[in-house]
């Protein structure tokens, strides 16, 4: 028989384990209320970040064509920044935490190959941040201060090291920073061709 194959995975425990170890634990002793409030955020909340993006859509729509391209571009902005996290992860292939360290957590462990470094979450919450603060300052601001809350609650839950975390975070804000930067550089252009076509409707209410 063919023995298995044996995929060679990153442990990331040296860097900031000690402090992952030390947040879970917390979770552990906190009030069980805490915990289910963190966990239902953590798996449920990036639908919020999707209302929001819809948000300062519908907000900047009524401003006219130019100030909608860049809310229409943010969905598309988060998912170029999710392309980048997938590629890392793939290139890093680092173990999850609660594999390496066999902790017990709130959230389930992913199974193996389900890779650690950088966090999803964390990448495109932070993006939609960003997106969404080239549309809004007010909304990018609740929208920032909702990116780092679920960044927090993926180490609470105890499915990726402080570090995964804040790299996600990294990735997400400076790949939509440069591409909102870019779209808002041809929001003119893009505007008078959309408002041409059928899809005038989503830049403008008027």
């Amino acid at each position: 028989m063919t023995a298995p194959l044996t995929v060679l995975a990153y442990d990331g425990s040296g860097i900031d384990g000690s402090v992952y170890t030390g947040v879970v634990g917390l979770a552990r002793r906190s009030p069980g209320w805490l915990d289910s409030l963190v966990t239902a955020w953590s798996a449920y909340g990036l639908a919020l970040f999707a209302v929001l993006m819809a948000v300062a859509w519908w907000r900047a729509r009524a401003r006219g064509p130019r100030a909608a391209v860049p809310a229409l571009a943010a969905p598309l902005i988060v998912v170029a920044a999710f392309a980048l996290d997938d590629l890392l992860k793939a290139v890093v292939r680092e173990d999850r935490p609660c594999r390496t360290l066999h902790t017990v957590t709130l959230e389930a462990c992913p199974a193996p190959g389900d890779w650690s470094f950088p966090s999803n979450h964390a990448t495109l919450a932070a993006a939609a941040a960003v997106a969404v603060w080239f549309v809004s300052r007010r909304l990018g601001l609740l929208t920032a201060v909702a990116a780092l809350a679920m960044a927090a609650s993926r180490v609470w839950v105890g499915v990726h090291y402080p570090h995964d975390v804040a790299a996600g975070v990294a990735v997400g804000a400076l790949t939509a920073a440069v591409l909102a930067v870019l779209v808002r550089r041809c929001s003119d252009a893009v505007a008078r061709r959309l408002t041409a076509t059928r899809l005038r409707p989503l830049l403008t209410s008027s």
